[in-house]
């Protein structure tokens, strides 16, 4: 570490303290885990911009943080650095946050960042028992956003439900959903859990009868965990409302956890796209004014978590086709048939022929649909329109390469470029179906920040819930919480 800092001027003013951070963890690595980056890692990354320094006019130390970085998790989050490169890796981390921290843009993060990373896992059962009695002392530095502060009252609720038994419910053997006028014995267990959760107020009068008022309590708690609000009571509800309120809870301390990493101060305009949500909301002035549903990265090819800004609307887009699809799909394709690429609306621009570089023409079929939104990043991922809209039909939809589909996309255009008298919204609809790719720069770039939780409380007040889409809660969880005891 001393060699390090002897040869890095641009981190010398913070030396002594990362020199301290470490020393206080007995030298333990913070941002890196065996092979892995760890999600605080991967959180202050995003943050801090480091994976796209160039774009921010870095300097030599950041820019070498920002190769070492692409050179170790090209691969997922794998870390193929030698040991030199990952201890270099780690320290520039800890550097670079330091440095961020006492900047214009890290007001919100503790300078101890031992706070943040702490050495020792902390016993979950313990903190359980903590939380029960009523403690709510969760770390010496708590953030100062308010949606954290609002998860942490919900806490207090559901921490007085853990001590009491949560038995499984199943439907009746042979059923696969229950409708309003069913009778079956769940119907009054169900009932009483929605009371025990605060999703059922009035006491339900029908007993073992589905009745007009536990529909109530069963399309609010669907609202609640992200599924359409139709009151039938299938295996999504049922198990959904198997799920503990300890399990509940460590979800909660999930998210907060996740919250230290996020700025209280948001940009007034901006487009938020919460991953497990499968929503995007677009907020003017610190309100929202529009929201739609989503389509994001399936679990192989996932959608990743940052911010950038929005630059760029493309009507008519064509589509440069992936070259694993070329290989997969389309050589093939023209193996079998010489008016392939034509019947497909596709033309070969370039590359040799066993490896040629293919693009979709614009057009109805187009996977891009008939306009894009472009905020360019380091990981190729935009919003756009689809034909395939049927996905939206679905409650989980995490069916993409990466990129964002949207369900409205022809409402986002008309509203970023209201302010511009050149396109009205009938030359927004030409331009759509034109068939001529057409690129529109924004008048008013829009901040697009891309984020992933699992529990919040929405501006009605309700706490949410949604699943785990792609196994981050569990990864935060392992780092964060040690193994019960056997």
């Amino acid at each position: 570490m001393d060699a390090f800092l002897a040869k890095t001027a641009d981190y010398s003013a913070d030396s002594a303290s990362i020199a301290e951070f470490y020393h206080e963890r007995h030298m333990q690595f913070a941002w890196i885990l065996g092979d892995s980056i760890s999600a605080s890692a991967e959180a202050f990354i995003a943050l801090a911009g480091v994976d796209d320094a160039d774009a921010r006019g870095a300097t030599k130390a950041t820019r070498r943080l920002s190769a070492l970085y692409d050179r170790g998790f090209a691969d997922g989050k794998h870390v193929t650095l030698c040991d030199s490169c990952a201890t270099e890796l780690e320290l520039r981390l800890t550097a670079e946050y330091y440095r961020f921290v006492n900047g214009p843009h890290g007001g919100d993060l503790s300078h101890d960042l031992n706070t943040i990373i702490p050495a020792a896992k902390r016993d979950y059962g313990r903190l359980l028992d903590s939380l029960t009695a009523g403690n709510m002392d969760l770390a010496g530095y708590e953030p100062i956003h308010p949606q954290y502060q609002l998860l942490k009252q919900q806490i207090r609720s559901y921490a007085k439900l853990t001590g009491a038994p949560w038995p499984a419910l199943e439907l009746p053997s042979g059923s696969r959903r229950l409708k309003v006028g069913d009778s079956t014995a769940v119907i009054a267990d169900i009932a009483a859990r929605l009371q025990t959760l605060g999703d059922l107020n009035a006491p339900p009068t029908g007993g073992e009868r589905y009745d007009s008022i536990t529909v109530l309590g069963v399309k609010r708690f669907q609202t609640r965990h992200g599924m359409h609000p139709d009151g039938v009571i299938g295996a999504d509800v049922m198990r959904a409302l198997n799920v503990s309120p300890a399990a509940r809870v460590r979800s909660m301390l999930i998210n907060m956890e996740r919250l230290r990493w996020v700025s209280e101060a948001q940009a007034p305009n901006l487009l938020l796209v919460n991953i497990p949500e499968f929503r995007l909301h677009v907020i003017e002035q610190g309100r929202q004014v529009m929201d739609m549903d989503v389509v994001v990265g399936n679990r192989a090819t996932s959608t990743v978590t940052f911010s950038d800004t929005m630059t760029q609307i493309v009507f008519s887009p064509s589509w440069e086709v992936p070259s694993s699809i070329v290989h997969k799909d389309i050589l093939k394709g023209m193996a079998r048939d010489r008016n392939y690429l034509a019947k497909h609306h596709m033309k070969i621009t370039g590359g040799p022929r066993d490896d040629p570089s293919v693009r979709e023409e614009p057009g109805s079929t187009n996977p891009l649909g008939h306009v894009k939104f472009l905020f360019p990043n380091s990981y190729s991922i935009y919003m756009h329109d689809t034909p395939a809209k049927s996905l939206f039909e679905h409650d989980f939809r995490a069916a993409s390469h990466g990129c964002i589909r949207l369900s409205h996309a022809d409402d986002l255009a008309e509203y970023l470029l209201r302010n511009d008298s050149e396109w009205p919204a009938a030359r927004i609809r030409a331009a759509m179906t034109g068939g001529e790719e057409s690129f529109v720069k924004l008048t008013q770039p829009w901040p697009v920040t891309i984020v992933y939780f699992t529990a919040w409380v929405d501006r009605d007040g309700l706490l949410q819930f949604r699943d785990d889409v792609y196994g981050h809660d569990a990864t935060l969880a392992g780092e964060l919480f040690a193994a019960p005891a056997s």
